[in-house]
This record gives structure tokens, C-alpha cells and sequence, in this order.
């Protein structure tokens, strides 16, 4: 493991401050440190590309932030099968393996060495169709939201493998992997899903009917959003990152995509202990309060 990709959450000082840290430990290593032109001002010993050649550059990602610079990494990596390391300097941090800086190192030695485990995390395709050509195409790690741009509900017709299901009257519709179930849709009162599990999240925003609940369907079935005759201000919002403006009459197609996201595993740290970390979630105690299990 010689070339090695550093993304760093820009606003955080001492995300860049590792990053540039790291820069110059993979040299002493032997290897070589890149990133892309959005972060090249910030981690200067790494040789700076452009963001569409950094995977075809690098053998793996480490990311230094949150879940949003893990989003953004994924993006950049592009469905190539680059295995992303996180280390969470952000705030939740469900994406990332990493939570305490004296596991960087000892982790980064382990990479160096191939020493590692990665984890597997499904993506969704999501399409644009208007007037019967598809005018754009996207992948995402978390979700793809229909969504007013104003705070007023909207009607979005929604089909599961081309069988109408509903028309939603709602602020907007989730449609997300099991890596996203801790994202948008679980605000939205969505289930949480173990992140390896083969399935998609459909899950309205505030629905005008109390009986709309989010459903859980196979990851081989398609969703098909279709913005409703009148409807304007509508948008498609990307991993909360990218916004798409739609229109009336658009459809916005969503599938299990052909690429995924490896993400790198920290070794002693389950599923279950994130999630117990990030939602503080109450762990075990003996009678005389002391904590019997991390």
C-alpha cells in the first residue's frame, strides 16, 4: 500500500492539521500522499489532482471529519473500489471507523501493511427523466430526497417496480440504502437498518396522512418519484449535498446501484458499539454503578 488519498473536512483545524500530519508520515513511509485540488491549499506535502483522477491515483482514502467529508469522499471515489478509512473529527460520525486519535496511527500502520477488513455498503442510482429523456444520473451513500423548497407539503406520485403505491402529500419523500438509516431518514421517524442488509428505505417527510410510514423494500425493487401536475419549488437533494431542481412532471427513478462503498473496519468496534456511542444509548451497570460493558 504505496499511494494513499487524504480528504480532510476544510472548516476543522485540526482535521487539516492531522491531514497534513499524515502527509508527511506516509512519506517517511515510502508511500505517497495524494488529494484533490479542493484540499491541495490545505495538505501541501501531498500531490494535489483532480478530483475525477484521485481514485485512479491511490490504492486507498483516508478521510479526517464527519459523516458529511465521508459523503463527499465517496462521491470523489466514484464507485471505483477504493476502500475508505474515516476518522471522525466531525460530529456524529456514523461513517466513520475511527473516534479517538490514538488509533490513527496504529490503524495507518495496519493499512500500510494491507492488514485490514472492509465493509461492504450499498448505493442507490438515481435518474432524472423529463419529457421522456433522462437528463441526468447520480449515485448516492445515503440518500436521494424529493423535497419542496418552501415549507408547504408537495405531491409526489410514487411507484415500487411500476405498481402505483401511493400519492404523498408531504414536505418530501427519503428514499434511502441501510448506510443512510442513520441519516435524514431516521429524523424522519425511518427504521434503523444493520448497514449490510440488502434492502431500500422509503420514508415521507411529515406526511399530510398520519398513516404514511416509512417501508422497508428489497434492494432489488425500483422507485420511481414523479413530481405531480402544478407542483413548483420542488428540488432533488443529493446525500444533502447536491441539489437538482426538478420540475412538474419529472421522475426521479431510484435503484440499487451497480458500485458500493468499501469502508475500512476498525477491529474490537461493532456496529452496535457505534450506534451506542453516537446516540448515547445507555450501557450496562453493575448495582453500584459501575459500567460493566462499553
Amino acid at each position: 500500500m504505496k499511494n494513499i488519498g487524504l480528504i480532510v473536512k476544510i472548516s476543522n483545524p485540526a482535521a487539516v492539521r492531522l491531514g497534513n500530519e499524515i502527509a508527511e508520515w506516509i512519506a517517511e513511509k515510502g508511500g505517497k500522499a495524494f488529494t484533490d485540488t479542493a484540499h491541495a491549499a490545505l495538505i501541501k506535502p501531498a500531490v494535489s489532482v483532480l478530483p475525477d483522477a484521485l481514485a485512479d491515483s491511490i490504492d486507498v482514502m483516508i478521510v479526517l471529519g464527519g459523516d458529511g467529508t465521508m459523503l463527499y469522499a465517496a462521491r470523489t471515489i466514484n464507485g471505483k473500489k477504493v476502500p475508505i478509512l474515516g476518522v471522525n473529527l466531525g460530529g456524529l460520525g456514523f461513517l466513520t471507523a475511527i473516534s479517538s486519535l490514538n488509533e490513527v496511527y496504529p490503524m495507518l500502520e495496519r493499512v500500510i501493511r494491507d492488514d485490514f477488513t472492509v465493509e461492504e455498503r450499498m448505493m442507490l442510482a438515481a435518474s432524472l427523466t423529463r419529457r421522456g429523456k433522462t437528463v441526468s444520473k447520480h449515485k448516492v451513500l445515503n440518500d436521494a430526497v424529493v423535497k419542496g423548497e418552501n415549507a408547504r407539503l408537495v405531491r409526489l406520485e410514487t411507484r415500487i417496480n411500476e405498481e402505483y403505491v401511493t400519492t404523498y402529500r408531504a414536505d418530501g419523500l427519503i428514499v434511502a440504502t441501510p448506510t443512510g438509516s442513520t441519516a435524514y431518514s431516521l429524523s424522519a421517524a425511518g427504521p434503523i437498518l444493520y448497514p449490510t442488509i440488502h434492502s431500500i428505505i422509503v420514508a415521507p417527510v411529515c406526511p399530510f396522512n398520519l398513516t404514511n410510514r416509512p417501508v422497508v423494500i428489497a434492494d432489488w425493487m425500483t422507485v420511481d418519484v414523479t413530481v405531480c401536475p402544478g407542483q413548483s419549488n420542488v428540488q432533488l437533494i443529493l446525500d444533502g449535498q447536491v441539489d437538482v431542481p426538478l420540475e412538474s412532471g419529472d421522475t426521479v427513478k431510484i435503484k440499487r446501484a451497480d458500485a458500493s462503498v468499501y469502508l475500512i473496519k476498525y477491529e474490537g468496534k461493532s456496529y452496535f458499539d457505534i450506534l451506542r456511542e453516537r446516540l448515547m444509548w445507555e450501557v450496562k451497570v453493575d448495582n453500584s454503578g459501575v459500567t460493566l460493558q462499553k
